[in-house]
């Protein structure tokens, strides 16, 4: 069997941010990190500006006093993309809007929808629930009236309301300019497929 060379990739790994991350999630100074690894302020500085790799041995004793999985710092976090083009059109039940998912379809932490509301667009005939606890509701452009059986709330841009979505409500668009909304629900409310 012919061997097959591996050529290592152009950039290393960046580790500093993570173990600097760990350290003061534990609330530790870098006095206090240096002194329980005996190693100095400036090299733990330096290896958190990724500025020096630091040994395998001096990693292991960082990582022991940082309670962090050695593995954790090297592995890529996921970063999924969803570009507004290829964000799903979905259909929510409102009238005059046009929603789009525009995070990953399996996302189960929480799910973020763009609408695009044309004038006097609503959220139908009768109020609804969705089945998430935390429903959030941002105005990016015009204005919006978003109803619960009690009370009601006008929001312009920039407004923003969090409510249970559990809870029936309804929403209406402006009459006269069309609204763009973000809902952010978590978790959440329901798991796509791809």
């Amino acid at each position: 069997m012919r061997p097959m060379p591996v050529e290592a990739t152009s950039h290393r790994a960046a580790i500093g941010s993570r173990l600097r991350a760990a350290r003061r999630s534990q609330q530790l100074t870098i006095d206090q990190l240096a002194a329980a690894t005996g190693l100095t302020k400036g090299f733990i500085s330096r290896i958190e500006r990724d500025m020096t790799s630091p040994s395998v041995s001096t990693l292991v004793s960082l990582c022991e006093v940082l309670n962090v999985n050695i593995g954790d710092l090297f592995a890529s976090s996921d970063v999924q993309l969803v570009t507004a083009g290829n964000a799903p059109h979905i259909n929510l039940g409102g009238q005059g809007a046009n929603e789009r998912l525009v995070t990953p379809r399996k996302e189960s932490r929480l799910q973020v929808i763009r609408s695009t509301v044309a004038p006097g667009g609503s959220g139908g005939d009768q109020p609804y629930t969705v089945n998430s606890p935390v429903d959030v509701v941002h105005v990016l452009t015009g204005s919006m009236t978003l109803k619960f059986s009690d009370r009601s709330w006008r929001l312009e841009a920039g407004d923003s309301l969090t409510f249970d979505g559990r809870e029936p409500h309804n929403w209406f668009g402006d009459t006269e300019v069309e609204t763009e909304l973000l809902w952010i629900l978590a978790p959440a409310a329901w798991e796509g497929t791809t």
